[in-house]
């Protein structure tokens, strides 16, 4: 190791630094760095390896001003205030993926009083980000007709009505709606309280639909109460589904589409002195398991969060490379059969 790397060694590191322990030129080592296909996979080990010793981390500034690029992927989501939700293992998994990347993960909170388009357009106005990715998708969706319009680069968890145009990962939320009713049915469950998704959102109405198809099939009551959905808060779940029980005919199913609601769920009819596989049945879908401590009655679909997070990554980063062609698409199909019976 020669004395100007050593000194260079106390400074931060910089491709030259990296360059001057390897032996090699600052273009190679910033083309391994940048994983360019005619760099052999040994000198990629080798310069990697001596970064990470390093604790080199490139200049943003440096980067966007040389390609016009961020490195950086923004990931949107809301601010919810109840902790179970999915948003810990979906960001876990995006990162994931993306460490093996010159890419990093910043996540950009969707305020309350913003608009869907407000963070999305701050993004891309700023050039913050090379891609965006967000969920709650809607049938029409200003952020996608947004994006498409500028040819920014994105994907979504969820499909707009601009499905084909677009990178996406999606749950067979249709799918779930019917197993989750022809379950019931089979039990012999004919009154069903019904907790979907919001019904802006499309992932909300292909459940609510395709529920309400087989309720029809098979000569059952939905119970729809007014404004309760699988994203209100928990207490005013288990307020509305005391209500909802306490009345006659009571119901003898629910089918509920969140952990959160769920858990509102199992409390009420605890209340109400019910037992679930006795009384009434619960088919539930979570997003991390853990309904199952709290009742091993329940019918439960599972949805896994990691496996849309980390192809989403891989879906931005083809978005950024891929100039115009195919976009990647996937639909996820029952990611765990109910354990339950």
């Amino acid at each position: 190791m020669t004395s100007d790397a050593m000194r260079n060694q106390k400074k931060r590191p910089t491709l030259r630094t990296i360059a001057q322990l390897s032996g090699l030129a600052v273009t190679t080592v910033s083309r391994a760095l940048g994983d360019a296909p005619d760099i052999s996979a040994e000198t990629k080990q080798l310069v990697r390896k001596i970064a990470a010793d390093l604790g080199y981390v490139p200049d943003r500034a440096g980067v966007r001003l040389r390609t016009g690029r961020t490195n950086v992927i923004a990931l949107i989501v809301p601010m919810e205030e109840d902790a179970l939700n999915m948003t810990s293992r979906f960001v876990s998994a995006i990162a994931g993926a993306l460490s093996e990347t010159r890419y990093h993960l910043v996540v950009v909170p969707e305020m309350p009083g913003q608009t869907l388009l407000d963070p999305v357009r701050y993004v891309v106005e700023t050039r913050s980000a090379d891609s965006v990715i967000f969920n709650r998708v809607q049938p029409q969706d200003p952020r996608v007709a947004y994006l498409l319009e500028r040819g920014f680069p994105f994907a979504s968890h969820g499909r707009s009505d601009w499905h084909a145009d677009h990178a996406w990962f999606d749950y067979d939320n249709a799918g779930f709606g019917h197993r989750a009713m022809s379950y019931l049915a089979a039990r012999g469950r004919r009154r069903i309280v019904l907790i979907t998704p919001p019904l802006t959102q499309t992932y909300g109405r292909e459940m609510r639909d395709s529920a309400a198809a087989v309720a029809s099939q098979q000569g059952m009551v939905l119970v729809e109460p007014d404004g309760l959905t699988s994203d209100t808060a928990r207490a005013d779940i288990e307020t509305t589904m005391r209500g909802v029980l306490s009345k006659h005919p009571r119901p003898d199913g629910v089918v509920v589409a969140s952990p959160n609601a769920a858990l509102a769920v199992i409390r009420a009819i605890r209340q109400a002195d019910m037992a679930i596989g006795q009384h009434i049945d619960v088919f539930a879908k979570e997003t991390f398991p853990i309904l199952d401590v709290f009742s091993q009655d329940l019918k439960i679909e599972h949805e896994d969060v990691r496996k849309a997070g980390a192809f989403l990554a891989r879906a931005v980063l083809h978005e950024i490379s891929a100039s115009g062609g195919s976009h990647m698409q996937h639909i996820d199909i029952c990611a765990q059969t109910p354990a339950s019976d």
